[in-house]
């Protein structure tokens, strides 16, 4: 019988690409995939160490996999593996950690699958992550994330991502543009383009630190490739996102109107202590050319509260600076101290407390940037794309500028395409529609031109 494998990704879309490709890998070797709910053999965890959370989440994790099964073997690869890997090997029931380039040669690891005494591990030091490995992932929802580019050159104060995952690299466009071809062969309608800094695209695209090309360069490529209906831009830095892409992409064949800038705080001051490469006019000016050429763009934040220095006044420049800029929601982290990070060691630290209350002001303040988002956009014509999964009676779907709308379940509608006219906000914030008249694929127009 084929051995069973189950995975578990925490984190961000470049884990789930990552996670998928691993995953085929195992199929290769002739094991069965499984969901991580159901009895396996071996349970892989991706883990993610961007903050205090997704490190704590990684033992209740372990313990559901020994629930299902005590006698599985179970692996923790990813980021939290790279920057901590002794610390996971302690976790009771954990066999395996590999690293930063190790996790791509899992199959290599793994013999009888016997449980170990102690967790054995593997991993690198992060000097040697300076090769590329390509991946993107499909089959598990009605998009596919598509990795360009991995590791970070940048020194962000707070940020431990440039030492679990190495310095900046890039996958060739030739790749990308197979993969891109490839995901589009299997019926997908929408490709999210991923990676840590996606915007430093071409660098060591081949082997060395010169740029061969541009993120602009690959976006006019992927723009070329046949079959693809929706490609979309993850987060990218506001210094790294020039006003070439903005125009491109409101002229675009495939790429939608959404955007993802991370902000982190709306304080120069504060932008200064993170060392962050733009203050906020900088910022101001990328929201607005965004607005200008797509009026109907969406455009979501991170933004970061609670870092060491960060006084009510600059917390309160943070909320008047995101209430007056024309956005549509925002992501919130609050500040968790990252060993080895410069901000670990940062006096005026502020109490947890008081991060907690911020955290919940800018939640509110995302919760009403969004309904405002959503107010605009009633009577439009729009293009949404269904999910596929039912739940509790409802399909989902997001239009091509990330409106999130539902309506009763209907099998037919997964993985489709269709023409509508947003008319509702329903009590739970989501917007309601009617199909248009003229639903037909073929007929759809470009949604900047709707």
């Amino acid at each position: 019988m084929k051995k069973k494998v189950a995975f578990y990704t925490l984190g961000c879309k470049l884990n789930f690409s990552e996670t998928s490709t691993i995953a085929r890998d195992f199929q290769e070797e002739g094991f069965e995939r499984v969901d991580f709910t159901e009895n396996a053999d071996m349970y892989v965890i991706n883990t993610c160490s961007v903050t205090d959370n997704a490190d704590k989440r990684f033992k209740t994790i372990v313990k559901q996999a020994q629930k299902v099964n005590p006698n599985a073997f179970v692996a923790a690869i990813g980021c939290y593996a790279q920057l901590k890997p002794e610390e996971l090997a302690a976790v009771d029931g954990v066999d395996l950690v590999l690293g930063a380039t190790e996790k791509f040669k899992i199959t290599d690891y793994i013999n009888d699958l016997s449980k170990n005494d102690m967790g054995e591990v593997h991993s690198c030091e992060i000097e040697d992550a300076d090769f590329y490995v390509g991946s993107y992932a499909i089959g598990d929802r009605t998009r596919a994330f598509l990795k360009v580019q991995d590791g970070c050159d940048y020194k962000c104060t707070y940020c431990t991502i440039p030492l679990a995952r190495g310095v900046s690299r890039s996958d060739t466009v030739q790749n990308v543009l197979k993969n891109a071809a490839e995901i589009s062969s299997k019926g997908i309608k929408e490709i999210v383009l991923t990676g840590v800094n996606i915007g430093d695209y071409g660098k060591g695209e081949l082997g060395d630190k010169k740029h061969e090309h541009t993120f602009f360069d690959l976006v006019k490529a992927l723009d070329e490739v046949k079959g693809i209906h929706r490609l979309r831009i993850s987060s990218i830095e506001p210094n790294l996102l020039k006003n070439e892409t903005i125009d491109f992409v409101a002229s675009s064949n495939s790429f939608v109107p959404h955007f993802h800038i991370p902000l982190q705080s709306g304080s120069d001051v504060i932008l200064k202590l993170m060392r962050r490469r733009y203050l906020s006019k900088l910022y101001v000016d990328r929201v607005k050319r965004i607005k200008e050429v797509m009026p109907h763009a969406c455009i979501g934040v991170d933004v970061i509260v609670g870092f060491p220095g960060e006084t009510d006044d600059h917390f309160l420049e943070t909320y008047h600076f995101l209430n007056e800029l024309d956005i549509s929601y925002l992501h919130v982290f609050t500040y968790s101290e990252r060993d080895n990070t410069a901000a670990a060691d940062m006096e005026s630290v502020v109490p947890k407390n008081v991060r907690s209350k911020r955290s919940k002001m800018l939640r509110g303040l995302s919760v009403k940037k969004r309904r405002a988002f959503y107010e605009s956009q009633l009577g439009s014509l729009r293009v949404v794309l269904f999910e596929g999964e039912n739940k509790e009676g409802y399909i989902y779907g997001f239009t091509e500028n990330y409106i999130k709308v539902k309506a009763p379940w209907n099998p037919e509608l997964v993985n489709t395409l269709h023409q509508v006219i947003l008319n509702k906000i329903d009590e739970d914030g989501l917007v309601r529609f009617e199909f248009a008249k003229n639903n037909e694929l073929s007929s759809f127009a470009p949604a900047k031109n709707l």
